[in-house]
């Protein structure tokens, strides 16, 4: 197949590149700047530079291609809504490119927002109503217009080594706190995943003609969030204690957040089985601490 990767150069995207061209697929892979040309082109891809914003570029790209793998996002939480509204502006316009057509486009969307403490979401959950991100409701749009769309759903750890995610963000409060804190008791769980195990789901799915509309890409079901708390607290050093909210900042919806997942019905759609460490381990390792 030929795919039009968006978010060539970025932290998964960059892997699902690698992914595609070991398993003989041709890249075109979108980057925005000098930097994430060199990193798509070293992953494999063919660059086409633009961005989210140049809705024809994409929608062209879109029909030179068996299928669309849609990662690229604008992570500046100070302007999350406008992010998450070029986000939809950019599947949309893509998904008008394939309407009519057989070819397939996957978009990227997360867990948070899924279910209630205690709970494990699974593929048929959907998002409450104040999820702030659209990926998800807009594939839902194009496939109720025949779109051959679907969306893959990341842990909120898609972790390794070089991260610069959610795991990260947690080890800076901690640094500039002095405290590794969880909020309550720490109950609520994480999903995780390697970010070599998520790069497999997207290309799995279309090779296999997207048989679900929603995938998981989770390894790790649910690790509590003190045990991620304890982890960073012994490779930092630093006490492991409980916090009110606030002590995150922005950050408290997510530290707080039940956002754990199962992944067996991709995995029996798709045999995909994750081969890499696990999020405690691979936290456990003073590489992911490197000032």
């Amino acid at each position: 197949m030929r795919v039009f990767v968006t978010g060539a150069s970025g932290w998964v995207g960059a892997s699902v590149v690698r992914d595609l061209r070991a398993h003989g697929h041709e890249v075109l892979g979108l980057a925005r700047s000098d930097q994430g040309e060199t990193i798509a082109r070293e992953a494999g891809a063919q660059v086409l530079r633009g961005t989210l914003d140049d809705l024809e570029l994409l929608q062209q790209a879109a029909r030179d291609s068996d299928g669309v793998i849609h990662t690229a996002f604008n992570h500046d939480f100070t302007r999350f809504a406008e992010n998450a509204a070029q986000d939809r502006r950019a599947i949309e316009a893509i998904g008008a490119a394939l309407e009519g057509s057989e070819r397939m486009l996957l978009v990227t969307s997360g867990l948070a927002g899924m279910v209630a403490p205690g709970q494990l979401a699974d593929e048929d959950d959907r998002p409450s109503g104040d999820f702030p991100r659209y990926s998800e409701s807009a594939a839902q749009a194009l496939a109720a217009r025949g779109v051959r769309a679907g969306t893959v759903r990341l842990a909120p750890s898609v972790h390794g080594l070089g991260d610069h995610g959610f795991v990260p963000i947690l080890i800076g409060i901690a640094r500039s706190t002095g405290i590794s804190a969880y909020v309550g008791e720490g109950a609520n769980r994480w999903a995780g995943v390697h970010r070599l195990d998520a790069a497999p789901v997207y290309r799995l799915a279309l090779e296999k003609g997207l048989p679900l509309p929603v995938y998981h890409a989770t390894a790790d079901e649910g690790v509590p969030f003190k045990a991620i708390a304890e982890v960073i607290g012994r490779q930092l050093g630093l006490p492991v204690e409980s916090r009110e909210p606030e002590h995150f900042g922005w950050f408290a919806r997510f530290a707080g957040a039940e956002i754990g997942a199962t992944s067996v019905r991709t995995r029996e759609a798709l045999g995909w089985a994750p081969t890499q460490p696990g999020l405690l381990s691979d936290l456990d390792q003073p590489g992911y601490y490197a000032a």
